[in-house]
Parts: C-alpha cells; sequence; structure tokens
C-alpha cells in the first residue's frame, strides 16, 4: 500500500548554507534546480497493493539509485 508524501520545498536556510559551501553549485543541487523533482509517489502508484502495510516512499528509493550509479556505490555503501 501507498500512501502518497507531498516532497516538501527545500528549507531557506539549507538553501542558503548549500549555495555557501558550494557557489559553483554541483551535480545535485543542479540536478534539483534544472530538473526540478524527478519522482514523485503517484509514479510508482500502480507498482503497490492497495492493502498491507504502508510501503516506504518510493520516489526516495528511486532517487537513492539514481545516485548510488552516479557515485559508483555498493548497495551497502548506498
Amino acid at each position: 500500500m501507498i500512501q502518497p508524501q507531498a516532497i516538501d520545498p527545500i528549507p531557506e536556510e539549507t538553501v542558503r548554507v548549500a549555495r555557501a559551501a558550494f557557489p559553483k553549485g554541483n551535480l545535485y543541487m543542479t540536478m534539483r534546480d534544472e530538473i526540478g523533482t524527478l519522482y514523485n509517489d503517484q509514479d510508482f502508484e500502480a507498482l503497490f497493493p492497495t492493502l498491507g502495510q504502508p510501503a516506504f516512499s518510493p520516489w526516495r528509493l528511486a532517487l537513492v539509485c539514481v545516485m548510488q550509479y552516479i557515485e559508483d556505490m555498493t548497495d551497502r555503501q548506498a
């Protein structure tokens, strides 16, 4: 069972600190700035049963897989 979760905007303080730490940006900041939200729960809704325990948000899992691939990490590292 999936209970869609809204993707909250990035807090202003987090944006400020990230821009201070990475004035030229980085891959993940660019992804968010240029593409915005890559996935949302509705993209995966058909893959989940209507009954049972709530699933971990699939958009988060999908994003972890993308970042894991980019960083060339093992499943354990991710």
